[in-house]
């Protein structure tokens, strides 16, 4: 595990989905999806039963870190939305805190302009509750002494010596 590793209680996804369902009501959105930056899924929300979600998840994840390089190219550190236009199906995505995409697919029943807002106002929802994981995170770190880390060495010398 990582050191940016961040560990979502059940109680946090209930918060999480609650805010999903708020956003597909209020935007009209067909569902709603949670990633982090390496591609896993999170949690999802809406019609998801004909989507592969896990591999449109890593799909999702790659667009934003090849985007992520063109923004480099351009002189920009990141961009934070990107949207994606189809016929029938539309894809609008947007960075979360530090390490995860905000997903939603709509169609034409609601607009950009809807769907930009309500991700909005979920994505500051959203990044309370990561930003509170993370500090959950940090105080529930096992504290090692110094004393502790040096018998270990020790012992482990013992075992490796000749």
């Amino acid at each position: 595990m990582s050191d940016d590793a961040l560990i979502i209680y059940e109680e946090e996804i209930v918060r999480i989905d609650s805010l999903l369902t708020k956003l597909l009501k209020g935007a009209e959105a067909k569902c709603a999806l949670l990633v982090d930056k390496d591609g896993h899924l999170i949690t999802r929300q809406g019609f998801t039963h004909s989507l592969d979600t896990t591999a449109l998840a890593a799909l999702l994840a790659g667009s934003f870190a090849s985007t992520r390089e063109i923004a480099r190219l351009v002189g920009e550190t990141e961009f934070s939305v990107l949207f994606h236009q189809g016929r029938k199906d539309h894809i609008h995505m947007s960075i979360v805190g530090e390490r995860s995409i905000l997903v939603v697919i709509f169609d034409d029943r609601t607009t950009i302009g809807m769907v930009r807002l309500y991700a909005k106002e979920t994505s500051v929802e959203l990044a309370k509750i990561f930003s509170s994981l993370g500090d959950r995170s940090q105080s529930e770190q096992p504290k090692v002494s110094a004393d502790f880390v040096a018998s270990a060495g020790d012992k482990l010398d013992d075992i490796f010596k000749d």
